[in-house]
């Protein structure tokens, strides 16, 4: 079971260290971490996924929710968010594969972003699994290099009653 756990803290050295001590401490794990700047300088959000049983996902909220530097914690499950992850891959082109290269960014709506003679490099904005599908699709190519950003993500809108 996984959970997105969306979770303001104060922008300051040092929460990073205070977070991922937590779930190392407590033998929890981090499927994705993501740290950026929010409108306000002075907030950060940390978008973390983490899968365990019921319990354990209770327990990290919970134990989120301590830390001084935390100020609010939102959790989701993946089918109530949007999410995204951006990734850059750099493969080995030549003209045979040159071709197959292009119409997997196609279909999965890539983009090449850089090129040289020999080698190209592609970025692809997609849902995690998506962003697999991509990285499993190139095995059969030279990959060269992979960067992955890690998950964000935001809960769906819903307009508020009343």
């Amino acid at each position: 079971m996984k959970k997105i756990y969306s979770v303001l803290v104060e922008n300051r050295s040092g929460v990073l260290c205070k977070v991922a001590g937590l779930f190392s401490r407590r033998a929890f794990n981090i499927d994705s971490l993501v740290v950026g700047e929010t409108d306000d300088p002075t907030v950060s959000c940390m978008t973390i996924v983490s899968s365990g049983n019921e319990h354990t996902l209770e327990q990290i909220e919970k134990q989120l929710n301590k830390k001084l530097d935390v100020i609010k914690v939102k959790t989701f499950e993946e089918t109530e968010s949007v999410s995204r992850e951006l990734m850059l891959v750099k493969v080995k082109y030549n003209r045979n594969n040159r071709r197959d290269i292009m119409e997997i960014s196609d279909v999965l709506k890539a983009q090449i972003v850089d090129m040289s003679k020999t080698q190209m490099m592609i970025q692809l904005c997609d849902v995690p699994e998506r962003a697999q599908l991509f990285l499993k699709m190139l095995q059969s190519i030279s990959i060269v290099e992979v960067a992955r950003t890690g998950t964000v993500a935001l809960q769906k809108c819903r307009d508020q009653e009343g």
